[in-house]
């Protein structure tokens, strides 16, 4: 278990092919980590510059801007390196991102780990309730962002993150135009019908974990 003051950095390439890119990934999540000393009040200074968006305390005001409370540190530092590094562009997110450093990743991934994520205010009709899970079943959901959906590692917690935001999220999946580490999610997207990404982002947003 990583200790929590250390998160695994991203260092793959940013180019090539989607197994030399996983491959790449995998190495550098595993073999090549760099442990950087991460300060929680260094984040928290460090991400007031975040708050309009992400809100202060990690819970964003706006729909269409992911929460980024409780979500796994190791998440965090490898969403950041991915915009700074230019694999995902953001015309928000890129100016803030491009010229962070590797501890500024890590401190920033600390402070909004220790964050709590607040409660759906949404409740999902229970007859919908057993179809979306059996959904999120049928495509692997819950092997990797785990039963609850709290996340681990560098995969994000999605229980309770807005809902236009996971719809955008997955349309853009699905369609190819929004990249992830290894693709993934790429994959996992292209067998979900149209209602069925509905479906699964109304289900997400609304779960609450035990």
């Amino acid at each position: 278990m990583t200790h929590p003051r250390f998160t695994h950095l991203a260092l793959g390439a940013r180019r090539g092919s989607r197994a030399v890119v996983a491959q790449a990934a995998a190495l550098a999540f595993a073999a090549l980590a760099l442990p950087v000393h991460a300060g929680l009040e260094e984040g928290r200074a460090k991400a007031q510059v975040c708050a309009a968006c992400h809100g202060a305390d990690g819970n964003s005001p706006s729909p269409e801007i992911p929460s980024l409370a409780g979500q796994p540190a190791q998440f965090i530092v490898s969403a950041l390196y991915m915009f700074r590094e230019g694999r995902r562009v953001n015309a928000q997110m890129t100016p803030f991102v491009e010229k962070l450093s590797n501890a500024d990743l890590n401190d920033l991934s600390l402070f909004y780990a220790s964050l709590r994520l607040a409660p759906p205010k949404l409740k999902m009709p229970d007859d919908q309730v057993a179809r979306a899970r059996a959904v999120t079943e049928k495509n692997n959901c819950v092997a990797c962002h785990t039963p609850t959906f709290v996340g681990q590692q560098h995969i994000p917690r999605v229980a309770g993150q807005h809902k236009a935001y996971l719809l955008t999220q997955l349309k853009g999946f699905k369609a190819g135009t929004r990249a992830d580490i290894d693709g993934t999610m790429t994959s996992a997207a292209q067998g979900l019908a149209a209602d069925e990404l509905e479906l699964v982002a109304d289900y997400l947003s609304s779960f609450s974990p035990p």
